[in-house]
C-alpha cells in the first residue's frame, strides 16, 4: 500500500476536558474522509502527546497538518504553517509540532515536509470533565476548515487558508 502523501497528527487526551479536542476532530475526519471517498490520500494518527518517534511518521509526506488544543488560543482555532524549530514547547505535550520536525532532519538526513498547526480554543482541561459548550463551538468551526483542507490538500491551497492571515 503506497504511503498517504498527507498526514494528519492529533494529540490530547480525552479524560481532559477539552484537551480531547484533537482526538474527537480526528475520529470525526476519519468518518468524513471514508464518506467523502478522500482517505485514501491521508494517515490520521492520534496520541496523548507529540513525541520524537513522531518524526518518522512525517518520512516521505507532502503535507502535514497537527492538530491540538490550546488554552490561550484565539477563539474558535488558529491554522498557521509551522517550521522546525528546537524552542520550548508551549503546551503540556512532550514535543512541539514545531520540535517534532526539527527531529526529522536529525535521524533522516531529510528536511521536514510543509507542516501546519490548527489549534482549538479550550476552556477547561480538568480531569474526568466532558468537553465544554465553548470547545464544542470552536470544534465545528475547526471541522468546518479541516473538510476545506483535505478537500483540496495542497500547499498553496492550504497558505491561502491561513487563519488568523499572516499580517494580522
Amino acid at each position: 500500500m503506497p504511503l498517504a502523501p498527507v498526514l494528519v497528527l492529533a494529540c490530547g487526551n480525552p479524560s481532559r476536558g477539552d484537551d480531547a479536542l484533537g482526538p474527537l476532530l480526528l475520529e470525526r475526519l476519519q468518518a468524513w474522509l471514508d464518506s467523502a471517498g478522500l482517505a485514501a490520500g491521508f494517515e490520521l494518527i492520534g496520541d496523548f502527546q507529540l513525541q520524537v518517534e513522531h518524526a518518522l511518521d512525517l518520512v516521505g509526506r507532502h503535507l502535514v497538518l497537527f492538530i491540538d488544543a490550546g488554552q490561550q488560543t484565539p477563539a474558535p482555532f488558529v491554522f498557521r504553517q509551522v517550521q522546525a524549530t528546537d524552542v520550548a514547547s508551549h503546551s503540556t505535550h512532550a514535543l512541539s509540532p514545531e520540535a517534532v520536525l526539527a527531529v526529522l532532519p536529525r535521524i533522516n538526513h531529510e528536511a521536514p515536509p510543509p507542516a501546519f498547526l490548527l489549534c482549538v480554543r479550550g476552556e477547561s482541561f480538568a480531569l474526568g470533565e466532558g468537553l465544554s459548550a465553548a470547545a464544542t463551538r470552536h470544534a465545528e468551526a475547526a471541522f468546518e476548515r479541516l473538510q476545506a483542507l483535505c478537500r483540496v490538500a495542497k500547499l498553496d491551497a492550504w497558505q491561502a487558508r491561513l487563519h488568523p492571515p499572516d499580517g494580522s
